[in-house]
């Protein structure tokens, strides 16, 4: 008798038998993504497979994970051999989110797809102008305001840019990400127009010794 896989076995095999570089042909994996996300059962799979987390997954997991200025990023499923990962985002509730990456108009350094689990967000995306002589955004222009509501599923290329300037107390979000496509990524604080390039620890390990 066959058994079915569990629903991030299922996703993770179709991503590790694709055939191709992931990252290079996204709007395959996006394809993919919405007809498994579309699975009637997948939040009480999801739950079940949490729940049944043994103590040495539940403590790769914790490690993996990390807080946000707006939410909590849990780390399902991150295998160095993988061209991809798995996350789920907690969103914080709004009087609890701080200025940070998540409410400014930013990119990100790889591509990624993402379904809505529970709850809802307000998603903007933008057309950026950026400085010619430091890389950075200068100025940012509203193209679509949406509130997307459970179910609802989206895809982000490494450049493009958009905002979640609120969410429902309790949104939760599925995502998965490629590996990174960019060595940093950017943001553009709208109020204050000041525009930022956000570099990761570890693309900086190389030069530490020599910044000492």
């Amino acid at each position: 008798m066959l058994t079915r896989l569990s629903p991030l076995t299922e996703l993770a095999t179709r991503l590790r038998t694709a055939g191709f570089p992931l990252a290079a042909d996204w709007r395959v994996v996006d394809t993919w993504f919405r007809s498994w996300a579309d699975h009637p059962d997948l939040r009480d799979e999801l739950r079940t497979q949490l729940r049944s987390l043994s103590a040495a997954q539940a403590a790769k997991l914790l490690r993996s994970s990390r807080e946000t200025t707006t939410h909590f990023a849990w780390c399902l499923l991150d295998s160095p051999t993988d061209p991809f990962s798995f996350w789920l985002h907690e969103y914080k509730a709004q009087q609890d989110w701080r200025e940070g990456y998540a409410d400014s108009v930013h990119n990100h350094r790889y591509h990624f797809c993402t379904t809505i689990l529970r709850g809802n967000y307000l998603h903007e995306r933008y057309e950026t102008t950026h400085d010619p002589r430091t890389g950075l955004i200068s100025s940012a222009q509203l193209r679509r305001r949406t509130l997307c509501q459970a179910g609802a599923c989206a895809t982000m290329l490494a450049d493009e840019y958009h905002r979640i300037p609120e969410a429902a107390t309790g949104t939760m979000t599925f995502l998965v990400k490629s590996r990174p496509v960019s060595t940093f990524s950017l943001s553009y604080d709208p109020t204050s127009g000041i525009g930022h390039r956000h570099v990761p620890v570890e693309v900086r390990l190389g030069e530490l010794a020599d910044r000492i």
